[in-house]
Formats: C-alpha cells, structure tokens, sequence
C-alpha cells in the first residue's frame, strides 16, 4: 500500500518520479503528490485521485523544474482522501518537505503536544505530524536533519518508510524504514528513492534495501551512510544487483497485468521449478531446504503463516505436507496469530507465505516464532525482500513481478515450491515410494504445459459464461479435499475485481447451511475433477440442480456425468489429484477477470485495495 519516489541528482525530477508513480500503481492509493525544488524554492502539488489526474493538475498550474523530488501515492489511513491529506507534507515553517508509508500510532499525543508549543496543522494525517515532530527536534536540539529524523523516529510508535527533504540542504535526502519497505537506487552521483526497484530499473540496477529499523543519509558527491535508528549504530549496506527488467514490468500487450500474469504462469511455474527438479536423475535441489533437512524433517509439527492469497496457497500446502511427508500442518491467519498468544514449540517449523515479502502481519509472526525458538521458513517472489532476510531459511518463487493487485501466478508459483518441499521431505522420511516420487516429478514437468493448454482452450468459452452471469449479486464456489481452498481462492478473485459477493466452501458444508442461498438466480461454481471425492461432489451438484441452482462445473476432459447436470462446463486436463489445484484455479482467474471487464471494473486496481499490505 502507499507508493514512495524521490530523485536527487543531475536529471530533470519531475519525468522520473511521475513515471516512478505510475509505476507503483498496482500497490493501490487513493490520492497522488509531488513535490519539486527548483534550487530556490519547493513546489507542491497534490490531488485526490490517480497519478493521470495530478498530471492534469500539473499542467500549466505548477512548475516541473528541478533536479531534486520526491512523490507519493497514498492509501488513506488518517483522514480521509482528499486533496489536503495527500503527500508530501510541509513542516511549519516550510522548508521540510515530508512523504511517508505506514502508520504513526502515537501521532495524536504527538500533536497535542505540538499544538502546545505553537504549531499548527491543515491536514488530518499523521505524516503532517511527524514532520513538524522533526522540526521541532532541529530547532529544540540544534541539530541537522539526519539526527533531528533519528531523534523524531524514537519518540514515534508505528511503522514507517520516509522521505525527507530540507531546501536549505539541497543536495541530501534523509530515509528511513520500519516495517514499509524502502529501496536506494545507485546511479553516478545520483540517487533514486523508491518502495520497490521498478520506478528506477531503466537508470541503475544496483540497489540497497534498508532493513527494518536503519536510516540513511543520501548525499551527493559522498557514499551513502546507513545507522541503525534506535543506537546510532552504522552499518555496511549491501548494494545488490537487480535481477528485474523494463519488458517484465510492461503488459506486453496485454490489456490488463492481470491477463499478462494469468498467461505467464506456464512460464513462471516452469521458472519456479527449473534448477530445483531433476525429473530424469530422480532429484529435487533446495538449497533452503538441503541445509536444513533434518530440523525440518524432524518438526513435529509444521505450522503455516500468511494473509489472503497466500493463506489460501498455504491450505492447498496443508494436504500435500500431510498426504505426502506426513507430518501435521496448522495453518494460520497471519492477522490472528500473532495476537492470540499462539503455542509454538522449538521443534515446530514455521513456514511464512508472501508474494511481496513484505506483509506486515506475516513480519509480526515471523518475529514472534523466532522468538520461541521455532525455525522459520519463507517463501516469497520478491528478492532481497523483508522476509526472505528475516527468516532462517526459504525459497523464491521466480514468479517474476506480479503487478495486478488480485495474485494469479504468485499462488500458482507458491503451491510449486510447497510441493517441491513436501516431496522432498517426503523422500527423506521415506514416506513416498520411489516410484510415487518419479512419478510426482514427471506429473509436475506436464503442468505448464497443461495450464496452456486450458487457456489456449477455454478463454472464449469462459468469456462467454462470464457474459451470462456478469449481473448476478452473489455466487457460491465449492470444492472438496485438494480443491476445496481453489474454492477459497476463486471466490476472492471474484470479490477482489468484479465486486461481486462470492463464497467458497467445502462442497459438503453446503448441506450445513448454504443450501439455503440456492436457487435459479444463484450461480454455483463446482470443482469436480475426477481425482478425489468426485462421486460425492456429483452428489452435491445434484443437490443443487434439484433446487434451481445454476451450475458451472471445472471438470476432467471427457467428463460425461457432471456435463448432464451442468448449465455450462470448463474441461482442465488430467493430472494427479494433488496437482490439480494448479489447473482448476486458472478458470476461475479468467472468469473474474472476464466478468470485471465486462463490468468495467479497474481490473489491475481494484478499489480499497493495495497489493501488499505492510501496515495493520
């Protein structure tokens, strides 16, 4: 959520951080500002709305000029969105200039004391207070602007990535991060300042990301200096090479990043596994989980952590680990683990999911496992993130950048890494065959293949489903053992971009209450693959056809029997059953999407939403 940019160096600001914005889009905001110093004075300018709309405002309203700016796009917290509580934020004073992620959760007590010693405020928001907070130690402690953020930040309570700028320091930006990410882009005697590498990719491709809880001074001409916040300790930053590229964050011709990634995902999933699976020698190659083998085979039990997408990914992992390795899996809301004073022992293992690796929720548990003595293990796509450092051990999904805000191959990539590790523990323990395992590989080698065969397949005929029922109010989506999560998940794509009501439940718990929706307006989803319970969820479509119900039904090629029952069928080809999750979810991602469009809904950022949420 939140987009932060910043340039300080020898180009034009102002084309920089205008496309750095539109390029942070998909991290979801409701509000859009730059600010830019033209080497005498700072200007500002600001709206309610998207990066298009402060373009608008700029033109002809506010000058470009400058080699100095910063901007943001702002998911509203303090206040509502308008055009005052957009970033950036002048102090008093106006020489402090201010953008800012997160949340500052002392800031009213912060501001009564500040109202207290003369200050005054236009906006609602926390930010406007933490910078006058900074002022205030300049003036009070005679300090410069680095010390006076140190200074300000240990008086804060909350989560925080900032960007500060003093006009009358104008070759020098002040950063900081806790718990928002925060990227320094390395140029010749330039520097870029952004949420992720995506708004500076095309400049420099060496990169340091702070860690939780360190500052930095960005200054022209000298090497940039990192200190922890909290002791003034400095710290050696690594400058890492990016792995990202202009063509991957581009749609590539697609209408929407949502259909891009949905279509990348043969190719990511063959990413995911490629180097790690070795179908003809019989191997699986995880570095993560190699050098840990034991402690994680050993684990008593394995407790999984994520929020939404992830969580559901993590469900599917539930019965893979325990069909397979056979060891007991929990899996957690993130959101709720953490607050419910949750047991964990130091034989469990804890596996945290994240496609951006940086929820903030999932941070909150990795932290509060370690804490018990729990071994941590994390799977995220994005390199160099918060929790692929924060964790003991992990693994990369290789998904490639995944800009829609709805996750399409983020899930698929996350269920390939939990199998690949579920059935390298399960060749450990001795809890598959050899011929079981060889036969897992080669069945896991045919699923891109099989995914593009679906969309190649079925993306007319989903359109035209996606036609018939883009009207209704709700929906209900039902599966059972492997596919009852791809139930979950299908449902909150649906939520996510059309707006539209949507349950998932376990096709058995719909005598348990659900039932009751069903009738001729009511369109039901049903996964009905051939492998796992495929009797009795024909017995559950039966139900449904006797009530009126309207029924699509995601079932194996050369399905006969659910094709008489069902008002419309999408085939998916034949796999193994606890691959099948990988198959049945990408119907279900072209029926939201072709339903949002039909809708006119913003596909890539639907509304109230942000792609990763790094603050509670």
């Amino acid at each position: 959520m939140c987009g932060i940019v910043g340039y300080i160096g020898h180009r034009e600001a102002y084309p920089i951080v205008i496309k750095g914005l539109h390029r942070l889009e998909y991290r979801g905001y409701d509000s859009a500002g730059i600010a830019l110093f033209d080497g005498k004075e700072l200007n500002l300018c600001k709206t309610k709305g998207k990066v298009a709309d402060l373009e608008a405002k700029f033109n002809g309203t506010t000058s470009k000029a400058g080699n100095v700016g910063i901007g943001h796009t702002r998911w509203a917290t303090h206040g509502v969105p308008n055009d005052v509580n957009s970033h950036p934020h002048y102090s008093n004073s106006g020489n402090l200039v201010i953008i800012h992620n997160g949340i500052i959760e002392n800031y009213s007590s912060l501001k009564k004391e500040l109202i207290k010693r003369g200050y005054t405020f236009q906006s609602d928001t926390d930010t406007e207070v933490l910078v006058n907070l900074i002022e205030d130690v300049m003036i009070n402690e005679d300090v410069k602007l680095g010390k006076a953020v140190q200074i300000a930040l240990n008086q804060t309570i909350g989560a925080y990535a900032i960007t500060v700028f003093d006009k009358r320091k104008q070759n020098e930006l002040v950063v900081a991060r806790l718990g928002s990410p925060l990227a320094i882009g390395i140029g010749e005697n330039e520097f870029f300042i952004a949420s992720d590498a995506s708004p500076f990719i095309e400049f420099t491709n060496n990169a340091i990301y702070l860690e939780d809880g360190e500052m930095a001074v960005v200054r022209l001409g000298k090497e940039i200096k990192v200190r922890k916040i909290h002791d003034d300790t400095l710290v050696d930053p690594y400058v890492q090479e990016l792995q990202l590229n202009l063509e991957q964050i581009e749609k590539g011709g697609y209408d929407h990043f949502m259909l891009k990634e949905i279509y990348e995902q043969p190719s990511a999933i063959t990413d995911t596994y490629r180097g790690r699976m070795l179908v003809d020698e019989g191997i699986i190659r995880m570095a993560g989980v190699d050098d840990n083998i034991e402690r994680i085979a050993k684990a008593k039990r394995i407790l999984i952590v994520a929020c939404g997408t992830s969580w559901h990914a993590g469900l599917v992992a539930e019965y893979i680990f325990e069909d397979l390795a056979r060891i007991p899996v929990e899996v957690e809301y993130a959101s709720e683990f953490r607050y419910r004073n949750p047991v964990i022992y130091e034989n469990d293992v804890v596996i945290a999911i994240s496609q951006s690796g940086e929820t903030a929720d999932t941070m909150a548990a990795i932290k509060l496992a370690k804490e018990k003595g729990a071994f941590v293990f994390g799977v995220c796509n994005v390199v160099g993130s918060s929790i692929s450092r924060e964790t003991h051990a992990g693994a990369y999904t290789h998904a490639g950048p995944e800009i829609g805000v709805a996750s399409t191959k983020a899930f698929t990539t996350q269920i390939t890494v939990l199998t690949l590790m579920a059935l390298k523990l399960a060749k450990y323990r001795g809890t598959i065959s050899d011929s079981d395992f060889r036969h897992h590989l080669q069945q896991l080698e045919a699923i891109p293949a099989k995914i593009a065969k679906v969309l190649e397949t079925t993306n007319e005929h989903i359109k035209e489903i996606a036609f018939k029922y883009k009207d209704v109010s709700n929906c209900l989506y039902l599966g059972r053992g492997y596919n009852f999560p791809v139930a979950l998940e299908g449902a909150l794509k649906l939520k996510e971009i059309s707006y539209i009501h949507a349950e998932g439940y376990p096709a058995a718990e719909m005598k348990h209450g659900p039932i009751a929706l069903i009738d001729e307006q009511m369109p039901v989803v049903v996964i009905a693959t051939k492998m796992g319970h495929y009797d009795k969820v024909v017995s559950n479509i039966q139900e449904i056809k006797s009530r009126k119900g309207k029924i699509i039904g995601i079932v194996t090629e050369g399905d006969t029997e659910v094709k008489e029952l069902a008002d419309y069928v999408i085939e998916v080809p034949d796999t193994i059953e606890s691959l099948t999750p990988l198959l049945t979810t990408i119907p279900m991602q072209l029926l939201s999407y072709h339903i949002a469009v039909m809708l006119d809904k913003n596909v890539d950022q639907p509304r109230n939403l942000a792609k990763s949420v790094t603050v509670e």
